[in-house]
């Protein structure tokens, strides 16, 4: 006797959440930096384990690769997980999203979430991670602040979002995007005591 169907897509969505979750809490930057001699991130610059405090580490080629694999397992865990579907795919996005900014594996106490943000949302909207590239680069070439790009671009998807009627995508990005914000809630009160480290400045 087979199961009913609502058990079926109930353990094919916990599935999802949860294999996400496992693939986005890999600490890709904490990993590399020990691999490749720069110590423990959480003890260096802002003690985050994301790209930004890998570039504060000193390497500027461990930083991107640190983004760009942050950014790939959010969109992997989407890719997976579309097979079964829509739900099942965004499911698998926000699970990668919180493995990042809470893993089991550091007490839960993970990165900010802006590469893999990036990643999810190429994975299931494309157009608009290229308008939060966009917005977050040349906020960045404005003002050399990381989060305060991060922070606007991400607000930016959203918009974005909203304007093409993708109402169940513009709610999941909502929700990240209120989580990230949360994360970087040091970041925002040092920008606005005029504290925050721009881009390119060591503060070890």
């Amino acid at each position: 006797m087979s199961p009913p169907a609502d058990w079926s897509s109930t353990l094919v969505y916990l599935s999802a959440l949860v294999f996400g979750y496992l693939l986005g809490s890999i600490p890709f930057g904490l990993i590399l930096a020990r691999l490749f001699g720069l110590g423990d991130l959480r003890k260096i610059g802002s003690g985050n384990i994301g790209a930004t405090n890998v570039l504060r580490a000193g390497s500027k080629w461990l930083a991107a690769l640190t983004l760009l694999l942050d950014a790939a397992k959010g969109t992997l865990a989407v890719l997976v997980a579309a097979r079964w579907g829509g739900t099942a795919a965004m499911l698998a996005g926000f699970g990668a999203f919180l493995g990042h900014l809470f893993p089991v594996w550091l007490r839960f106490d993970g990165g900010k979430g802006v590469a893999t943000f990036i990643g999810v949302l190429l994975g299931l909207y494309w157009p608009a991670a290229l308008v939060f590239c966009a917005v977050w680069l040349l906020i960045a070439l404005v003002t050399r602040y990381s989060s305060l790009s991060a922070l606007v671009a991400s607000a930016a998807s959203v918009g974005v979002l909203a304007v093409t009627a993708q109402w169940r995508l513009g709610g999941l990005f909502l929700l990240l995007t209120a989580l990230l914000y949360i994360r970087h809630a040091a970041n925002i009160g040092r920008l606005v005591r005029g504290e925050e480290t721009r881009i390119g400045e060591n503060k070890l």
